[in-house]
Parts: C-alpha cells; sequence; structure tokens
C-alpha cells in the first residue's frame, strides 16, 4: 500500500517541476514575442501554456483517479484521466485555431522581427521541453492520461525547433514572412495531433469496443472451452486506457451443479485475462 502511496506521490513532483519549468518558459516566451513581434515565438509560448494547463489537469485527474471506491461512486474516478485528456485535447486545439487565424492573417503583412532574440529564446524552450519529457517519459506508458501530457511536451519541443529554424532565416536571410508560414505550420500540427488524440478519448467515453480487442476471436476461443456452447450479448469496453472490461451471457451445454458451471466461468476469465487482455468480465451463466 505504501509503495503505491509513494509512487503517486513521486509522480505528483515530477508533474509539478514539469509545472513550473513550462511555466518559467512561457512567461519569457511571451515577454520575448512581444517585444520581438514574433507571431511563432508567441504561437510557441501557447503551445507552451497549453502545456501547464494540460499538466495540472493531469496532476488533478491522476490525484484523482486513486480515490477508493464507494457506494456513491462504484468505479471511483477512474474516468477522470479519460475527461483530463479530452480537456487538454480541446485546449490545443482551441489555441490552435486561433494561432491559424492569426497567421494567415499576418501572412500578407509580415512584420520585421529580431531573429536572433528568436532564436534564443526558442533554443531555451528547447532545453525546457526536453528535461520536461525526460521527466514525464516514465509515467507517458501507464496512462492515458500522462501519454497526453507527455505528446503536448514532445510536440512543443518539436514546435520550438520549427521556430528556432524560423528565427535563423529571418537573421541570415531576412524572410520575415517565414514567421507566419512557420505559425500556420505549428497550428495544422497541433490540430492535425489533437484530433487523433480526441477520437481516441471520444472512444472510451462512449464505451466502443477497444481497437486491440476483436470480438470475433473472443467469442471463437470462449466457445473452444469445454461446456461452452456459445457466448453471446457481449459487451466490451475500456473503463480506463488499461483497464478493458466485459459482460457476456454464456449458454452451458448442458444443466449442470453450480459449482461446475463457476470451474467453467473461472476458465473463461483465465483465458480473457491471459490471451486476450481482458481483465475484468461479468459473465451471466444459461442453459438453453
Amino acid at each position: 500500500m505504501s509503495s503505491g502511496h509513494d509512487h503517486s506521490h513521486a509522480r505528483g513532483k515530477r508533474i509539478g517541476y514539469t509545472i513550473a519549468l513550462n511555466l518559467g518558459i512561457t512567461i519569457v516566451q511571451v515577454i520575448g514575442g512581444l517585444l520581438t513581434g514574433s507571431l511563432s515565438l508567441l504561437s510557441d509560448a501557447a503551445h507552451n501554456f497549453s502545456d501547464v494547463i494540460a499538466l495540472i489537469i493531469s496532476g488533478i485527474a491522476e490525484k484523482l483517479s486513486r480515490k477508493e471506491y464507494s457506494f456513491k461512486q462504484t468505479f471511483g474516478y477512474k474516468r477522470s484521466e479519460v475527461i483530463a485528456a479530452v480537456i487538454n485535447v480541446c485546449t490545443i486545439i482551441v489555441i490552435a485555431v486561433n494561432i491559424l487565424l492569426e497567421a494567415i492573417d499576418r501572412i500578407g503583412e509580415p512584420a520585421q522581427i529580431a531573429g536572433t532574440t528568436v532564436m534564443l529564446l526558442a533554443g531555451l524552450s528547447i532545453v525546457v521541453n526536453g528535461i520536461s519529457v525526460l521527466i514525464v517519459k516514465g509515467d507517458a506508458d501507464e496512462s492515458m492520461n500522462m501519454k497526453s501530457a507527455y505528446l503536448h511536451l514532445f510536440s512543443d519541443m518539436l514546435t520550438s525547433v520549427a521556430v528556432l529554424v524560423g528565427g535563423a532565416i529571418m537573421y541570415y536571410w531576412n524572410i520575415f514572412w517565414i514567421d507566419s508560414l512557420i505559425s500556420v505550420a505549428i497550428a495544422l500540427y497541433l490540430i492535425y495531433s489533437s484530433v487523433s488524440l480526441l477520437i481516441e478519448t471520444i472512444k472510451v467515453l462512449m464505451q466502443f469496443t477497444p481497437d486491440e480487442v476483436d470480438l470475433v476471436t473472443v467469442k471463437m476461443k470462449v466457445e473452444e472451452i469445454d461446456g461452452v456452447n456459445n457466448m453471446h450479448h457481449v459487451h466490451v469496453w475500456k473503463l480506463t486506457d488499461n483497464d478493458i472490461r466485459l459482460e457476456a451471457h454464456i449458454d452451458i451445454c448442458q444443466d449442470m451443479r453450480l459449482s461446475e458451471v463457476g470451474v467453467i466461468l473461472d476458465a473463461i476469465k483465465v483465458l480473457l485475462a491471459n490471451e486476450l487482455g481482458i481483465n475484468h468480465a461479468v459473465l451471466e451463466p444459461e442453459f438453453e
């Protein structure tokens, strides 16, 4: 019990460090963007700020997801991490659309921008986001929530690389319209990556069958077990990204004692868990 609590506390501290780093670079980039007039730098700052919001939401959701079940919340707050991922994605889409509209508006009238400052602040952002990525990388495989935060930070690091390249082009060749062009590219990339994650999280909330579960294979393997006539009324969904659940009716081949039925149901649950990755099953036995 204490090891789980310690792990949660350590994850919370890592999120806290990452929030502080990204908040600091966001403030610096906003000041630099306003002083230089660089839209790509302000776009990168907006993305960094969305990382801060995402990390705060992820931290709250991660803490809620560990709360105990109750009679009022029989699943606890497990879905809070999925909801957090949806909020994070929707936030970044709104920011990206605003960046896109502003960049398109400025393409025809590019402003003169100090490329040296842009390169300096973009380079600083790359370092900060690189450190942030390393801090949360270990937690990204454990939940959709932390994965969304990790993708936020990793994509922001790539965005800063693009801004750095744009700053170099403005500094050496005085091609100032590249700032708006890079902002458009950043916005389109953010929208593209966010929509795919939004679809993934909505599938979980709508309780769609997980992509990694083939119901035809599930049904076939269960019906190969001795004593099973057929499997029907099957529902498979994700409670969270790592918690796949199933409920189904199992038609038993012959009338038998409850203890014998229990042996068959146990065999089905072992099959579902070990071979098909379904870690919780509610099975209703039937005869004829």
